[in-house]
Order: C-alpha cells, then structure tokens, then sequence
C-alpha cells in the first residue's frame, strides 16, 4: 500500500515544537542584529531551520513592540549590561505585552495572528532559562528575573510613566511619528497602527499558468479559505508556508500584496512592445508583466545576487524565453547597459526608504534614520532622469515606491513633472496608504504611491 503524504494541518505533517527559552534567546539574536544596524531577513537567516519559524514569529512580534519595550526596559534597569541582555529583555518583555487570554499556559500558548500567547510565569521562567544557558548571559539571570517579575507586580504603574512617549506609544521613532503627523493629520495614527498589524498572505494568480478559480479550489481542497483581490489576487484567510501551499512548484502564482499587484495594470503593457523593468529585483513585478504581455523584456538591478532572484522566480513561473534579458547594472549609468533603442514602457520601481511595508518587515522602522529619507529622494530622481531618456516618444513610465513619506512620493512626481517639459502625467493612484486597520482581509494593502507619464512626441 502507497502511504499519502500528510495533510497540511496534521500533526504527522508538523515538527516538534522547539523550546520557548530556545526560541527566545534566537529572536534575541535577532532584535540585537536590528539594535545594531542589521537587517531582520539576514539575521534570521543564520538561525537553524527547524528553529526559524518560531524565532520569526516572536522576532516579528518584539519589532512591533520595540519602542514600548525599550522604554519599559530603560525604566527597570538603571545600568544595563549591554545590547545582548537588552535584546533579551525586549524580547521577553514584548511577549508580556500580548494580550492574554485566560486559555493560555504552557503546554498550550494561545495563538494571535503571526504569534502563539504565552503565560506570563511561563514567559518569565522560560527567559530566565535561556540566560543561564548563555555563557555571555547567565551572570546577568537574576537582573533579568528581578526586571520580569517587577513589571509584572507594578505593571500599571511602569506603563503610566512611558505612556506619553512617542516611541512608546506608537512602536517607531520619534522622527517617523512626526513626519506622517505632518504630512497627513487625519491618517497617521492608522498609518502607524496598521504597520503593528500583521499582514495577510496575498498571491497574484498566473494566469498563464492557471485561473483564479483553479488555484483557490485548489486551495480550499486543503483546508485553506483564500478570497478574490484585485484582478487576479487571492487572499489567504491565514498564512502558510509558501512552499507547502498547492501550485507552488507549478508556477500557478506567486506571493505580492495587493498594492503592489496594480503596478503591471497601470503600465498596461501590450504585445509586441519594448519593455524595461529598471530596480527590477525580486521580480515580482517583472513576472507580471510577462503574465500580461508577450513583451521583449529587460529586467535591470544593480545587485547581480538579487537579480539572480529575478531568474529563479521567472523559471519556476514558465516566463523565462529568448525575449526576456536580466543585466545587473546601475541604473543611472546608461552607458553601462542601455543599448540606445528606447522603450515603449519603463517600470520605475525605485529605491526607497520601504516606509509602506512596515507590517511586513517589522525591523525597518528601526533601521532607517531621519536623514534617509532626503538621501533616498535624491537617488530617485536620479533614477528617474535617467531612466526617462530611455522612453520612446509616446512611451510610458510609471514611477512607483513602497514608501508614505511624501518626499519619495507626491512631491518626487511633481518635481520630475517640472523638471521635464516633455512629460505628460496620466491618471495613477498617486499615494496609497496603507489599510489594516478595521478592515476586512480583502481591503487590506500597503502603502504604495504610483506616478504615470508619457512622454509627448
């Protein structure tokens, strides 16, 4: 008799749970890569498979609560013993924060969305447990049961006193806050609260590969509710794996918010044209676009790793042919890639300081500084200059960023619009912002803004 594999949701299917002081001193490696100046994906990177989804989850988790947690830690420890214990500290306190259910215990944490629910003994004892493992750590397991026990006896009290601190309020910098204030006085605080908000699994459908309807009977043939988005997105009721999920290795979809899925219909790329996807990596985008289009592509980075991505997404999806080029290259240095025969359609899709995907990549927030902004505005319109030199008379660009912020959005399209005569700006979205909170999953996106232009004959 042929065994069947195990379905998603049993429990032959599912590895052991690790030990919740194992996972908490991993996402206290993590938080100290992000205090440091690292990135939250590189540093998850080097955790050990079996004990990286946990870690991810309660490292996502303790960036959302990272300003609160570090003001609460500041107050409790008068001299602290360094960044590996304040890591520590944050992670476990970020954990205390979780509201908790009265179900919740040891043997079975209570899950939220993106995060299992601890007991708060068991949230005490499990750090405490990870430090005395930590030879850099357990001289210090005593503070940090002494620092966890008082905020719980004086919980109230200790949360009165950060109350009206910015960072601890809104789980971001002080700059940050006082920017989107300025900028957009009757959204920020939903601004800041959807970035607190995990964000749903969302799938672009290839529909040269499958229909919309194939990929969520598919899906729902596993147990998993997806509901349509856009013109060709589903969303996912709960997130899983990507890998585990039904037409992965077929090439039926691939993962992208639904913001981020309008790009390829804005530029309305049509057969037989002459396209460049410049900033083009991981590639989402640039699949899109085949997807819609029999088109002769140029994918364009200036990360030949990255732009490797590009490939190996573009393989998996059947979108790879002779009329599609990856090069890696700055974009702003014509004379290193562009062959002098313009394009029809130029995709945009800038660098940017990324300030519309907070919810998603938690740790960004924490690793931008005020004065990235006007840098990152500068190399767009760099970028853009450049990259309108390659449009044909009558072409299109579409200007897009991941970003709120104003200086990377409204105002770049308007500066560029000044700046060239030739430009005719056509109807876009312009600034999307954000929706989480109080919306259904179908609502929700991230924050995008979409200039479109075409140049005058």
């Amino acid at each position: 008799m042929v065994s069947r594999p195990a379905p998603i949701d049993s429990p032959e299917s599912q590895p052991a749970r690790p030990a919740l002081s194992a996972v908490m001193l991993a996402a206290a490696g993590a938080v100290r890569a992000v205090m440091e100046g690292r990135s939250l994906t590189d540093a998850l990177a080097a955790v050990p498979p079996a004990l990286r989804p946990a870690t991810q989850a309660v490292s996502f988790h303790a960036m959302r609560q990272l300003g609160w947690a570090s003001a609460i830690g500041s107050g409790l420890v008068q001299r602290s013993p360094g960044t590996e214990f304040d890591a520590l500290l944050n992670v476990a306190l970020s954990l205390l924060k979780a509201p908790l259910p009265d179900s919740a215990s040891e043997a079975a944490p209570v899950a939220l969305p993106g995060m299992p629910v601890y007991a708060p003994h068991t949230v005490v004892n499990q750090a405490v447990t990870a430090a005395a493992g930590q030879r850099s750590l357990m001289t210090y397991k005593g503070l940090l049961n002494a620092c966890l026990r008082r905020f719980l006896r004086e919980r109230d009290a200790i949360e009165a006193a950060v109350a009206d601190l910015a960072e601890a309020r809104w789980n971001h910098p002080r700059w940050w806050v006082s920017q989107l204030r300025e900028a957009y006085p009757n959204d920020w605080q939903d601004i800041l609260r959807s970035a607190n908000i995990p964000a749903p699994l969302t799938l672009r459908v290839n529909a040269r590969r499958a229909s919309r309807d194939q990929v969520r009977d598919a899906l729902q043939a596993v147990g998993i509710a997806a509901e349509p988005v856009g013109e060709v997105g589903l969303v996912l009721a709960e997130a899983r794996p990507v890998t585990q999920l039904p037409g992965f290795a077929e090439g039926w979809w691939s993962v992208q918010d639904a913001a981020a899925q309008q790009a390829a219909a804005l530029l309305a790329v049509r057969d037989g044209e002459r396209v460049l996807d410049a900033c083009a990596a991981p590639g989402g985008k640039t699949a899109h676009l085949l997807e819609m289009a029999d088109v002769e592509l140029l994918a364009l980075d200036s990360d030949n790793k990255r732009l490797a991505r590009v490939g190996q997404n573009l393989d998996r999806l059947g979108l790879n042919s002779a009329r599609v080029a990856l090069k890696a290259a700055d974009a702003t240095d014509l004379d290193a890639w562009w062959d002098g025969r313009p394009f029809d359609a130029v995709l945009a899709d800038v660098p940017c300081t990324a300030s519309g995907i907070v919810r998603r990549h938690p740790d960004i927030r924490w690793l931008r500084r005020a004065p990235d902004v006007a840098r990152t505005a500068a190399l767009q319109a760099r970028i853009a200059d450049a990259l309108w030199r390659t449009v044909a008379p009558g072409g299109r660009l579409l200007y897009v960023t991941c970003s709120v912020f104003p200086a990377e959005g409204a105002q770049q399209a308007q500066s560029f619009a000044q700046r060239h005569a030739d430009a005719q700006r056509l109807e876009a979205p312009g600034q999307m912002l954000p929706v989480a909170v109080n919306a259904t999953l179908q609502a929700q996106h991230d924050g995008f803004f979409y200039a479109l232009f075409a140049k005058r004959f």
